[in-house]
């Protein structure tokens, strides 16, 4: 089935009850690299309930929509990519609710048909108890297999870019691993992060983590590096995804803050790579 753009534009679903618990804002943190350290005084509260206590990490939100990417869009599946992830929080997560989530595709642009197509993607999330908004998600999707289908010309929103200087701070944040077999966890079982033979299929030499495991890394960064811990100051964060990590690798944070704006990009070190670029946290005024 070819994508068809009213088709495609008309996909919406509302009121998806979702609920999660301590384990997976444990599991999701975990996955991200806390708790490495298990005498880390300042992480022991993303990983450990103690005196009911949990804290949440800001991008937990992105593994709290089930099939964020619905697979009946008529795309090539195979060749969809996930461009750029975008998240408003409105109040810092709980570490357990019972959510209801709505989702829809916002846009999609045809490149032409030796170029693809950028859809775009929105979720919301909100508590199922009184309706309070907790979050807003967005992504765009490159469907590299599916340009030409008549859609309107476009672009996706613009970029944040960094400011021309050197980085104010920056972090290393080693991955283990098995990283992306424990990321999986969080939801998305893609075999490309756990199967040898599928990673070798597209190319890869082994399983690759997770891009929205990346983009957690960074939050952790920006979390342990300029928030101190604070997960409530981290009110918005996005990025755009350029090159695959390999699990163990190390990746690099440098960070440029003014004001309430943090602009990061991401690289690893083994093979000076940028994975992230044109990051924007915006932290609570």
């Amino acid at each position: 089935m070819a994508m068809n753009y009213d088709a495609l534009m008309s996909k919406s679903v509302y009121d998806i009850p979702f609920s999660y618990s301590d384990t997976e804002s444990i599991l999701y943190a975990l996955s991200i690299g806390m708790g490495t350290d298990p005498t880390n005084a300042k992480e022991l509260p993303y990983v450990y309930e103690q005196g009911g206590a949990l804290q949440t990490v800001p991008t937990l939100s992105t593994v709290l929509v089930p099939d964020m990417f619905p697979p009946d869009l008529g795309w090539d599946y195979s060749q969809v990519l996930h461009a750029e992830q975008r998240m408003q929080l409105y109040r810092p997560l709980p570490p357990a609710a019972d959510l209801l989530i709505d989702r829809k595709v916002v846009d999609a642009f045809d490149r032409g048909p030796n170029r693809g197509a950028l859809i775009l993607l929105e979720a919301e999330g909100r508590l199922a108890s009184d309706d309070t908004v907790l979050f807003t998600l967005g992504c765009t999707i490159m469907a590299r297999g599916d340009g030409g289908f008549g859609g309107p010309s476009g672009k996706g929103p613009m970029p944040h870019r960094a400011p021309k200087r050197e980085p104010d701070l920056s972090c290393d944040i080693a991955t283990r691993n098995n990283q992306a077999l424990l990321y999986r966890l969080t939801g998305d079982r893609n075999p490309l992060h756990a199967d040898p033979a599928a990673a070798n299929r597209v190319g890869f030499e082994r399983p690759i983590l997770h891009g929205l495991c990346t983009f957690g890394v960074a939050c952790n960064a920006v979390l342990k590096t300029i928030c101190d811990y604070d997960y409530t100051l981290i009110e918005g964060f996005d990025a755009r995804f350029s090159a695959p990590v390999l699990p163990g690798e190390t990746i690099t944070t440098d960070m440029w803050q003014d004001g309430n704006i943090v602009s990061f990009r991401c690289s690893v070190k083994e093979r000076d790579i940028v994975v992230l670029r044109n990051g924007k946290c915006t932290l609570a005024a």
